[in-house]
This record gives C-alpha cells, structure tokens and sequence, in this order.
C-alpha cells in the first residue's frame, strides 16, 4: 500500500499550471515538524517535501498562504526525470 497521511504547512507554492488536458495542477513544497517516540526515546522530526495536487484542490490551495496548516492525505511517486519522490495530494484538509 502506498498512503501518506501528513500534517504540514505550506512552505513555497508555484504558479497554477495546467496539465495538457487543461487541469489545473500546484507544485508546492511542504515543511512539517512533531515530536515523535521512536526506540522508547522523544526524537524531533523535521522533513521537507515536494507536494503535487491535480485538479479542483489546486485551485483551493493555491490560494492559500504560505504558512498555513493542513493535514494531507495521497501517496508517493517519483517523478520520470526525478530522483526523489514528490506526495501526490488527494485529499486536505484544514489543520
């Protein structure tokens, strides 16, 4: 199964763009930071990701600021020319 459930904020957007078919698309960077227990131990976890939404979400999202909480649900794929993966979001919601 490849699901990612992530509470994060929006750290840079791009520009709308359309998909050659005409559907709105967002490029944008996530940041997220929590506290989490791993091996008995608190550990501080930072990671930094590239986020991709297709279609009406792109439009909702991309007129939301920088800086906003959300909690994203999709899942991960590397992009044809990439190296690392990019989360597909298909779904948010207000954190």
């Amino acid at each position: 199964m490849n699901q990612v459930v992530l509470t994060a904020r929006i750290a840079e957007a791009s520009a709308l763009r359309y998909t050659p078919a005409g559907i709105p698309a967002l490029d944008f960077r996530l940041e997220h930071e929590s506290e989490i227990r791993e091996a008995g131990q608190a550990r501080q976890v930072r990671a930094a990701l590239k986020a991709v939404v297709i279609g009406s979400g792109a439009e909702t999202l991309v007129r939301q600021p920088i800086g906003s909480q959300w909690a994203f649900t999709g899942f991960l794929a590397t992009p044809r020319n990439g190296k690392y993966p990019v989360l597909h979001i298909q779904s948010f919601e207000s954190a």
